[in-house]
């Protein structure tokens, strides 16, 4: 049986409202307690994010829902291009914020493109790695002959769960019982590291006829919940046993009064594995594919911090051979950390930078924190 080859014929990008500098955060994400955080100067000395965007204005009030900003971005991909929205069979759309539970991120998103007509609608969960689940559907799916031509999309809208108004009711409780209303830093860290956005592929069984595509070689993933406790969670609470107690088995009360909802994660289990675990499996795939640093000419790693970076950089040094900076690209420090919607945020603008040239590879690399699952895919400019 032969397959067909998957191509990403052009891409999107939707970033809500204006770039917002790091002293301005606190304008549109609000003050907890009236008082400036304490830990906000050391997490972003240490994430090196200079601007980033939010679907807020300086009210707190949202501007955009994840669903909309997602629609938008589907829409910017066919108005430069010949291909019609009218002709996708397949929406596949990953996030980590959907706006709510119940219906799916993917059939709200559908809601605001009635021009596709009614087509099949998936919506991979997760966090970070739930974008390039999105990538992988739609691959396969492509690659099958399911269909012929299909979407892809990473979005977030983490502001509405950092806004101040998620903590205060903890924060006057804390303020009740001991007079130190400062939200724990598990939970206060990932206020300065997050920010909004949606990005989209249009993806295809055959290359553009002018112009480039990116031809999708491969995807791999893997998860080491097996053997790892969660790390990044919201709507529940760790407790001492490393469990989660989720937000179904608390009382509305507590829900806020411990800011259930809000994003948290576990700093210590993070920094000790997320880096080394992700080594293990680039080893492998480095060896099985027969891959070295000669054979990639540009290296995309979604990082939440530039704290990382060198840590990454010695990680590919030990598995995979060493990719030097030069063939680094990201844009962290201009956008920020925007989940599952940040590696399509990299292809895109490495994808319009006119950089690109035929037959040159491009390697991804998508951490998650959430409970350590890692993604990774290999692309050929064609």
């Amino acid at each position: 049986m032969s397959f067909n080859e998957v191509y990403i014929n052009t891409t999107s990008a939707f970033l809500p409202n204006e770039p917002v500098a790091s002293d301005d955060m606190e304008l549109y994400l609000g003050y907890i307690d009236n008082k400036p955080s304490k830990s906000k100067k050391i997490v972003l000395r240490n994430n090196g994010i200079q601007t980033r965007y939010y679907a807020l204005d300086k009210n707190h009030k949202a501007t955009h829902t994840n669903a909309q900003m997602t629609a938008l971005a589907v829409k910017e991909l066919f108005k430069n291009t010949s291909a019609k929205i009218e002709e996708t069979a397949l929406l596949s759309c990953g996030t980590s914020s959907p706006d709510q539970m119940m219906p799916s991120h993917g059939v709200m998103t559908h809601g605001w493109l009635p021009e596709t007509g009614a087509i099949e609608v998936v919506s991979p969960a997760g966090v970070c790695c739930a974008g390039m689940h999105a990538l992988k559907y739609a691959y396969m799916a492509i690659k099958s002959g399911d269909c012929k031509q299909a979407v892809a999309t990473g979005s977030e809208r983490f502001s509405g769960l950092l806004v101040s108004d998620v903590f205060e009711e903890e924060a006057q409780k804390l303020k009740e019982l001991t007079e130190n209303p400062y939200i724990a830093f598990h939970k206060d860290f990932l206020r300065w590291m997050l920010s909004d956005g949606a990005s989209a592929f249009l993806m295809t069984d055959k290359p553009n006829e002018t112009g480039i595509s990116l031809r999708v070689d491969w995807i791999e993933g893997v998860s080491y919940a097996n053997e790892m406790d969660a790390c990044m969670y919201m709507g529940a609470e760790k407790l001492p046993d490393g469990s989660l107690k989720g937000f179904m088995d608390f009382t509305p009360e507590e829900v806020m009064n411990k800011s259930i909802f809000s994003i948290k994660q576990d700093i210590g289990l993070l920094s000790d594995n997320i880096v080394p675990l992700g080594g293990k499996k680039i080893k492998e795939i480095f060896e099985r594919r027969g891959l070295g640093v000669n054979d990639i000419d540009h290296f995309l790693p979604h990082i939440s911090s530039d704290f990382f970076r060198p840590k990454i950089y010695e990680m590919i040094e030990i598995y995979g051979g060493g990719i030097p900076y030069e063939k680094w690209f990201m844009n962290l420090y201009t956008v920020g950390n925007v989940g599952a919607a940040s590696v399509y945020l990299m292809i895109n603008e490495l994808f319009h930078s006119g950089k690109l040239k035929v037959g040159e590879k491009i390697l991804l690399l998508v951490p998650e924190s959430s409970r350590f699952s890692y993604m990774y895919a290999m692309l050929t400019v064609v």
